[in-house]
């Protein structure tokens, strides 16, 4: 099952977090953060897509060294829809931050500068979107879509800009 099936099956259960106002608040926040930094529709999906996948290899590493729990505790600490640079050092050294952004600029013609800024506002939304799936009742675990996410033995095509597009789709916007 995907991720934008187990965001949509956790909208649908009342025990887990997910909504439709949420998701909307994700979207929107998506694109006042993009729309806002001069950064057209095209461009937008691949910075996401990117950062998506920089989001799920340093929640990997942090599984590996920590546990799931110590993952669901960075997701729900900095799974806000503001920006947040706090969000992005919990995740990624200043060494990793730099890289990310060289490697997004290259790719996008955006400057550094954008993406440093994108990244504090880009980084919190996608663990948003992650906690979509924690209990309502504040249990640890059973986070199916933050699972899905992580999951390296999937086929590796855990994408949050189509998870985005799909939720814009589902969403009637």
């Amino acid at each position: 099952m995907g991720l934008f099936d187990q965001i949509v099956g956790a909208i649908a259960n009342p025990n887990q977090q997910a909504s439709t106002d949420q998701l909307s608040s994700i979207l929107g926040a998506v694109q006042q953060a993009t729309a806002g930094n001069g950064v057209d529709p095209a461009t937008s999906q691949t910075v996401m897509s990117m950062v998506g996948g920089y989001v799920r290899s340093a929640l990997q590493q942090q599984q590996a060294t920590g546990g799931s729990q110590q993952v669901e505790g960075i997701v729900n600490q900095f799974s806000n829809l503001g920006p947040n640079a706090a969000a992005v050092q919990a995740l990624f050294s200043p060494d990793q931050q730099t890289q990310i952004a060289n490697t997004i600029s290259q790719r996008t013609g955006l400057s550094q500068a954008q993406v440093m800024g994108l990244l504090t506002m880009l980084v919190p939304v996608v663990l948003n979107m992650l906690k979509s799936g924690a209990s309502t009742q504040g249990n640890p675990g059973g986070n199916n879509v933050l699972g899905t996410f992580l999951d390296a033995d999937q086929d590796g095509d855990v994408d949050i800009s189509d998870a985005l597009g799909m939720a814009g789709q589902f969403l009637g916007r």
